[in-house]
């Protein structure tokens, strides 16, 4: 079934990523220039910043990348210092992002659009992906930025903060975080992936996944005080990402996820960041960066720290 709908290429719809918002088809599937462009901008030399500064400004007027660079751009928010890592040649092993990068050629697909939002299709081949790696794929940025976020402020004195993968799943953010090249003399990370493991996977990434819902995890370990919670593609059904919120009293939270109103992950009826800032008002937003998106999909990481005076919550 699923290579019989990669041979079908564009036929009954398997390829109608671009779209208006009642579903009708609005431009013609972007060229492999166009999807180049998108792909490249993840990778692990770049920095994202600039890159999507040149991804919009060589983006001719009137066309499917003028859309989508301009889309991307206004998505990156950025209040940080030293936290987005700057270009340099890297090598960088990160099988996702390769098979990410075969789907989007595959399937032609060059980034997303305020229109996504309404894509409703998906495509037999990306199952197989999410089952043997995830819903989400890190960028070489976004697990950068997780390990400076885990970095002591006095780093002669002071232990590396532990990284709570909470809902780790197969434990691929994980096990690429454990496998990350630190720079600028970073200290090695602490990254404990937590699961209650009700879900099956084709692979396990990592051996020692602490088996354990993630509200009682963090009661037992002083609600999470000093350490980095991570959420990696959090359920939007039932009360999960809102109950592991409510229960973390540490001062950074890294959410990656949907970055639209699709309600695939965090919340059904809101985005992540517009719950955060009624649910947990004593955090502020620091960082929002664009994430490998699938065809269809709209991913991105959200940063938030603690602010100096604590505001107390309104959500119950």
């Amino acid at each position: 079934m699923t290579q019989a709908a990669i041979n079908g290429k564009r036929k009954n719809g398997l390829h109608d990523w671009y779209h208006d918002a009642e579903g009708k088809n609005a431009v013609s599937p972007p060229s492999p220039e166009e999807i180049e462009a998108y792909t490249s901008l993840f990778s692990a030399s770049t920095a994202l910043p600039k890159a999507l500064n040149s991804f919009k400004a060589n983006a001719k007027a009137n066309t499917l990348r003028a859309q989508i660079s301009t889309y991307l751009s206004s998505k990156l928010f950025n209040k940080t210092q030293g936290l987005l890592p700057n270009k340099k040649d890297r090598q960088h092993a990160n099988p996702y992002l390769s098979w990410w990068k075969y789907s989007c050629e595959e399937l032609e697909w060059a980034g997303p659009w305020p229109d996504t939002t309404y894509t409703k299709i998906s495509h037999h081949i990306l199952p197989v992906f999410y089952h043997h790696f995830g819903c989400i794929v890190p960028s070489y940025g976004a697990l950068h930025v997780i390990a400076k976020l885990a970095q002591p402020a006095r780093p002669s004195k002071e232990p590396v903060r532990p990284i709570l993968d909470v809902g780790s799943g197969n434990g691929y953010w994980t096990f690429m975080l454990r496998n990350l090249g630190l720079e600028g003399g970073m200290k090695a990370l602490n990254v404990r992936a937590i699961d209650n493991q009700t879900s099956e996977y084709r692979v396990m990434w990592v051996k020692d996944t602490i088996i354990a819902n993630g509200t009682d995890y963090l009661a037992s370990n002083d609600n999470g005080k000093g350490c980095v919670l991570l959420l990696v593609y959090p359920q939007a059904t039932g009360d999960f990402t809102a109950s592991v919120l409510k229960q973390f009293e540490g001062d950074t939270i890294v959410i990656a996820g949907t970055q639209n109103g699709n309600g695939f992950t965090g919340f059904q009826g809101e985005m992540v960041d517009e719950w955060m800032q009624r649910g947990k008002k004593e955090f502020d937003l620091v960082l929002r960066m664009p994430l490998p998106s699938f065809a269809g999909k709209d991913e991105g990481m959200f940063v938030w720290k603690r602010k100096a005076e604590k505001v107390a919550s309104t959500v119950e």
